[in-house]
């Protein structure tokens, strides 16, 4: 075992059942490819329990009834359970209750997370009242070099006379999606045909199912060794299980270690699951070794990663940083998967990828371009899908939906449940059409960071014209206004989903979204000029584009309506007429009032009758865009965006947003950082505690916030250094931020592998690894440097 590093160990005492299931979250572990939730081995799935396992990009549809109405719903499946272990003392008349943090005999739990190392560990103790003592200690690990192999390892130790123990291990199939609260009322059960056996010897036990609906088929494998100790099978209903009885002498530790290995139908180079999880166990190594290969596995994710921020915010990055690791690891390069935007370590928004991944992918960008390519692949071939919706819808190109699952079509959904009122209500998010935008987007970003022209002129392109296409149809030209409007959308703000008292759901002309689709038509137009001819030829003859489309693009990728009103920029046409929300009166009634929506709606009101937003809407502007790019998308649309009006339009969303997302302190911390405004920091804070401390009420249990973890990553590394991947170069425009002023990261960029920038007030110094590669343009305000390759340089920044 490595020595442990203070900064790199979360470390929980003492047993609280209220916060189980946040530490069940933030201790997850996994590699990419599965995610365990930290649960205690020693009890079943309860109101305080949940011990989900989930795999990349397994899903299972159901149908359930919902008052008078039929609902589908598409979830990530929650896998069979191979954590069970359970333990209890026997004595000359039997055994005694199954021990557990629960029990009365716990005098004693602490419990670790080893960032550094990928391993969590518990120590437990119990005491029976009759003079026994039993001490635990438990080392888990989802492996990162092999990410089909999970290991327990148990010691239990004799701490007064000596005891006879019971153990017993199990692998569980019969377990459903339970984990959000607010679901249960819908079908669960997403596992069938569940079968258990035993290999000869009785050292490993299997249990092989199948999702219901998608067929997936799901196997495990499990070795459990006790030095010379032979376990006793027994197959329940749904479970393996593995029973010892161990007699532990006075002061004497005994070990446990469970060796699992998972399996699906959904795995390359492999004929059948269980025959793949059976074979892969059973030549598995040993503990020892099989952690060995995980910590280096983990080293080398650590040094491609490297960023160093110093005191408690360094502390949680580092946390941040490790569960985007273990979601989307290398081993998501060789999937067929999208960000799923709470992680794989819950069940909340079922698994669902949104659009979270504009706040992940350009920091993968600049670590691990091959996942940014697998995860827009993802999106490629769903390209036919979300063309086939577009069509559905009356519209040319692709229309890619909110919600997606396993093949692309709309998955969110129908109705909705305000826990406040308990009502199911209409969802109507899924048109928040501007999520072709961030695909477009990140298909761009990913381009200039990497130099993948092969990329961009293949499944890149193909995205970007169509979306384009979608956007340009979309269009519908207003001869009063003398241009173009977008019609019947939602914002990123997702509380305003209709005008009040409209019979249809739907806003016109959301700023974001037209923004955002004149810089995309702008792009493609970009990339159908820079085409080498013999690829524009086959490019426009397959997706059918006509002549007269791509002067459409280019007149209203100039023309699109963007609304103002008292000399800001207006969320969408008409939000300057909405009333005012009294703001203190309803944090007087609520004190906590970021969920605004749920509360109106059980007060019988609605939030689209006020100026008020979840999160950023018009801001997000800022994030995704430099002040000198927005001036210029602005300038193409006609409109002068100078900073006083930027500012303005800053104050004015700062004081009406609730904040009832993790991305929206995220987005208000960097678009503060970067006009160099005080309070940026306090919204910075925010998106760090964000799931550390439970900020939404709640929501960590169901699942980490994937989006705002990577997102204040690319906070240091993007949002405080200014730093874009454009034309080639590297530029830098670095904002100072008192409360972090010293800081260092290390990136990886067009074929350059590990450039170290260190931030100092004043002060920057940037290292580029000896390569065979060509020197690196570093541009800055008013002055450019050229970096060769085993050289470095020091360079002034303005206070």
């Amino acid at each position: 075992m490595k020595d442990r590093i203070a900064d790199w160990v979360w470390e929980y005492e003492g047993y609280d059942p209220d916060k189980e299931k946040l530490r069940e979250s933030l201790c997850a572990l996994g590699n990419g490819y599965f995610v365990t939730r930290g649960a205690a081995p020693e009890c079943p799935a309860d109101d305080v329990h949940y011990a989900g396992t989930y795999a990349a990009g397994c899903y299972n549809r159901l149908t359930s009834r919902v008052g008078e109405r039929q609902v589908e719903n598409e979830d990530m499946v929650n896998l069979p359970d191979w954590l069970p272990l359970r333990y209890r003392l026997k004595d000359q008349d039997g055994a005694g209750e199954w021990l557990t943090p629960d029990c009365d005999a716990l005098v004693a739990l602490r419990q670790s997370l080893d960032l550094q190392a990928g391993v969590l560990e518990r120590n437990l103790r119990y005491e029976d009242g009759h003079g026994r003592a039993l001490a635990v200690r438990q080392l888990r690990i989802v492996h990162m070099a092999d990410p089909h192999l999970a290991l327990l390892r148990t010691e239990f130790t004799a701490e007064g006379p000596p005891v006879s123990l019971e153990v017993e291990a199990a692998l569980d199939g019969a377990v459903t999606n339970a984990g959000v609260a607010r679901y249960r009322q819908l079908n669960s059960a997403h596992l069938t045909h569940v079968h258990t056996g035993s290999d000869a010897d009785a050292d490993t036990v299997w249990l092989r199912c199948r999702t219901t609906t998608s067929d997936v088929r799901v196997a495990m494998a499990a070795r459990t060794t006790v030095g010379s100790t032979r376990a006793v099978p027994r197959c329940e209903a749904g479970r393996a299980v593995q029973c010892f009885v161990l007699d532990l002498e006075a002061g004497r530790t005994v070990t446990v270690d469970k060796t699992v290995a998972l399996h699906t139908s959904r795995d390359p180079a492999i004929s059948d699951p269980l025959q793949a999880a059976v074979d892969r166990v059973g030549r598995a190594p040993g503990f020892d070794e099989l952690l060995d290969s995980h910590h280096t596995a983990w080293d080398q994710l650590w040094r491609r990663a490297e960023l160093d921020v110093p005191g408690e915010a360094g502390r949680i990055l580092r946390l941040h940083h490790f569960h985007v690791l273990q979601t989307l690891s290398p081993h998501t390069a060789d999937l067929d998967v999208g960000v799923p935007a709470r992680g794989l370590h819950g069940e909340a928004y079922r698994g669902h990828v949104f659009w979270d991944e504009l706040f992940v992918l350009p920091y993968l960008n600049l670590h691990f371009p091959e996942v940014s390519r697998a995860l827009l692949t993802y999106r490629h071939r769903r390209l036919e899908q979300a063309c086939t919706a577009a069509r559905d819808a009356g519209r040319a190109g692709a229309m890619f939906p909110w919600q997606s699952g396993s093949d692309g079509r709309e998955e969110t959904q129908q109705l909705h449940l305000n826990p406040r009122s308990g009502r199911w209500l209409p969802d109507n998010s899924r048109l928040q059409h501007h999520v072709g935008s961030a695909v477009a987007y990140n298909v761009w970003r990913y381009c200039e960071a990497s130099g993948d022209a092969e990329f961009l002129h293949t499944k890149g392109a193909e995205m970007l014209l169509q979306i384009a296409r979608f956007w340009a149809d979309s269009a519908t030209y207003d001869e009063n206004l003398g241009r173009h409007r977008i019609r019947g959308v939602v914002g990123p703000d997702e509380y305003h989903d209709a005008y009040p008292d409209a019979s249809e759901p739907g806003l016109d002309d959301n700023a974001y979204t037209n923004v955002t689709a004149a810089w995309v038509l702008a792009r493609a137009l970009e990339v159908l000029r820079a085409l080498p001819e013999p690829r524009r030829r086959e490019l426009v003859e397959r997706i059918g584009l006509e002549g007269g489309e791509i002067e459409l693009w280019e007149d209203v990728s100039r023309t699109l309506h963007v609304p103002f009103h008292e000399g800001v920029i207006s969320q969408f046409e008409g939000y300057g007429d909405l009333a005012e929300l009294d703001w203190d009166g309803y944090r007087a009634r609520y004190g906590d009032i970021r969920r605004l929506d749920r509360i109106l709606e059980a007060e019988d009101d609605t939030v689209n009758r006020y100026q008020a937003s979840k999160q950023a809407d018009v801001l997000m502007l800022g994030y995704l865009f430099s002040p000198a790019e927005l001036r210029s998308l602005f300038d193409r649309l006609g409109y002068a965006l100078d900073a006083d009006t930027w500012q303005r339009t800053v104050d004015h969303y700062l004081r009406r947003t609730s904040h009832g997302s993790t991305l929206s302190g995220l987005v208000h911390g960097w678009v503060l950082a970067r006009v160099r405004r005080a309070g940026a920091w306090k919204f910075v804070q925010e998106a760090l505690e964000g799931d550390i401390a439970d900020l939404q009420g709640g929501t960590t249990g169901e699942g980490i916030h994937l989006g705002a973890m990577a997102g204040t990553l690319d906070l240091v590394q993007r949002g405080l250094t200014g730093l874009e991947a454009r034309g080639g170069a590297l530029w830098l425009d670095p904002v100072p931020l008192p409360e972090l002023s010293e800081y260092g990261f290390a990136l990886r960029y067009r074929g350059h592998w590990g450039i170290r920038l260190r931030m100092r007030p004043g002060r920057l110094h940037i290292a580029v690894p000896a390569s065979d590669r060509s020197p690196i343009d570093i541009e800055l305000p008013g002055r450019a440097v050229s970096v060769a390759p085993g050289e470095s340089c020091d360079l002034s920044l303005p206070e």
